[in-house]
């Protein structure tokens, strides 16, 4: 069971945003990741758990940020409810998209393995509900996600396979690189790996 601490920063200027400790593990249901964020003083700000199923798609989710919620799951492609900081006004939402993401890493290692992506895999679009920080507000958008290397590095552990993709913002044609080994991201955009207590857990 993977357990360690990212830090999570603008990916365009580099302001430091959170530190995210994380615990995740495959399970009967699929992978399950949580995490809590807090500042560089120690400060809660936040949460996240996520189910997968052994499909990859999301069973549960449950973000915190601040006095904001959001739970969701894949249903009729997929469904959340958003409640503000009084609990008096709760919204339900529903769109045609294939799953979940924001700015955790678990939604990162959840696309991977939605996709399955292989080396000779061409370029795979899909439909993606974002929730930003720091009211986690949903907005709908498109991306297109390639593999383009796995390498291998030995290690103390054993072998230690590190896929690199290249994920396209179909809106804007922007594309970075998200470096992923089993359910851990090494590096993306915003994301940096600072902690890592026990190796990645690996996938079949």
């Amino acid at each position: 069971m993977p357990r360690g601490r990212y830090s999570l920063h603008d990916p365009h200027d580099h302001t430091p945003l959170a530190h995210e400790h994380f615990q995740c593990a495959p399970g009967p249901s699929g992978w399950r990741y949580v995490s809590q964020l807090t500042t560089s003083t120690g400060d809660h700000t936040g949460s996240v758990d996520l189910t997968l199923d052994d499909l990859g798609r999301p069973l549960r989710l449950e973000l915190h940020a601040g006095s904001w919620q959001v739970r969701g799951a894949a249903l009729d492609g997929v469904t959340w409810v958003r409640t503000d900081p009084t609990g008096t006004h709760a919204t339900e939402g529903n769109v045609q998209a294939h799953a979940f993401t924001g700015t955790s890493p678990a939604f990162l290692i959840a696309t991977t393995r939605l996709l399955r992506l292989t080396p000779s895999t061409p370029a795979t679009r899909l439909r993606l509900v974002a929730f930003t920080d720091p009211v986690l507000a949903p907005r709908t958008v498109d991306q297109s996600w390639a593999l383009v290397n796995r390498q291998t590095h030995t290690t103390d552990n054993g072998p230690l396979t590190v896929d690199e993709y290249q994920v396209t913002a179909l809106d804007t044609g922007e594309q970075h690189a998200v470096h992923i080994t089993g359910d851990v991201v090494l590096a993306a955009p915003g994301i940096e790996l600072e902690d890592l207590e026990s190796p990645p857990s690996t996938f079949d």
